[in-house]
């Protein structure tokens, strides 16, 4: 690629983030929406993860997807939301080039590993609705563990190179971007260049990806509904009501992603802040919801959540009374 500047090009050292447009008077509000949200997404999770380890009967393959979703969700809100914030209360909205690339690949990585323990979550209720007997011998502890290395492996794999593909540019059109951090599909707009290399490799990604993993999530589906279906009425409804919650959360996981990637390809100028909404739905409304999600329709849990309710109410009433 030529280092020759080109007109309205320059070196950038930093990217100005943004807040929500037309609502900048409301910025107080937003914050402590936000803040509220980050503390029911940490309580939520952190709930989760603690009944999970204190309970011994929850050790099994579908609490420990649950327990990696938990982790996960804290981790993608730990790294946007507190960023945000910043940006609503004290507008601090420049960071610095490294920084935005970090929090770009940490983003795309994350939700890399969220759409691989969705695929493994739809793969245990396959198991456990349509090979029942042969639930405890296919999904052994050492497969959990193979399958999580290689949710790993593969996000690290496909992540990797895109700080790469966006630091190669060496001048810049701009360096405003109109979410609050930082995302491959923005970023690589602002570049002076040939961005072609990008749009096939981000392409490349989602099809990789969030493609395959919602291909598979999907096939799973009509397989237990196919088995569901050959069950009597009550059977049938049980089984179906333990995937419920997964339901869910799949599509609070994926709808705003796919819509994001598409807003972002073919952005709509009747409704140019689509894509700030689906960016911000697509990162802090599923570490929020997703507890809330498995505390109602999950037996389990809900009991857990109640224990745990109890516990801090006597601490508490025991401490007044010391």
């Amino acid at each position: 690629m030529s280092t020759i500047s080109q007109p309205n090009c320059s070196h950038i050292s930093h990217f100005l983030l943004s807040g929500i447009p037309y609502l900048e008077d409301f910025n107080l509000w937003l914050g402590i929406l936000l803040i509220l949200m980050y503390i029911v997404a940490v309580m939520g999770n952190s709930s989760i993860l603690y009944i999970i380890q204190v309970n011994q009967e929850l050790h099994g393959p579908m609490y420990i997807f649950l327990f990696m979703l938990s982790v996960l969700d804290l981790l993608i809100a730990t790294n946007t939301m507190p960023r945000m914030l910043g940006i609503f209360w004290t507008d601090d909205k420049e960071i610095p080039f490294g920084n935005c690339l970090t929090q770009m690949f940490f983003i795309h990585f994350f939700s890399t590993l969220e759409s691989g323990i969705l695929l493994a979550m739809a793969v245990d209720r396959y198991v456990a609705i349509c090979h029942p007997l042969r639930y405890s011998s296919i999904l052994t502890n050492e497969r959990i563990g193979m399958m999580f290395a290689l949710m790993v492996g593969r996000g690290a794999l496909v992540m990797v190179p895109l700080p790469f593909i966006i630091n190669r540019f060496p001048e810049w059109k701009g360096n405003v971007l109109s979410h609050s951090y930082c995302l491959h599909q923005e970023i690589m707009k602002l570049a002076c260049g040939d961005i072609t290399v990008n749009i096939i490799y981000g392409l490349f990604i989602n099809i990789l990806v969030m493609g395959i993993d919602s291909l598979f999530i999907s096939h799973s589906y009509l397989l237990i509904i196919k088995t569901v279906h050959g069950l009597v009425e009550d059977a049938s409804m049980k089984a179906f009501g333990t995937c419920t919650a997964h339901i869910c959360a799949v599509l609070i996981f994926y709808i705003p992603i796919i819509g994001v990637a598409v807003v972002h390809r073919f952005q709509n100028p009747t409704a140019p802040n689509l894509h700030i909404l689906f960016g911000n739905v697509y990162l802090l409304v599923p570490p929020v919801t997703n507890p809330l999600i498995y505390g109602i329709k999950t037996n389990q849990i809900r009991i857990g959540f109640r224990k745990v309710y109890d516990k801090i109410i006597h601490q508490v009433k025991t401490s007044r009374n010391i």
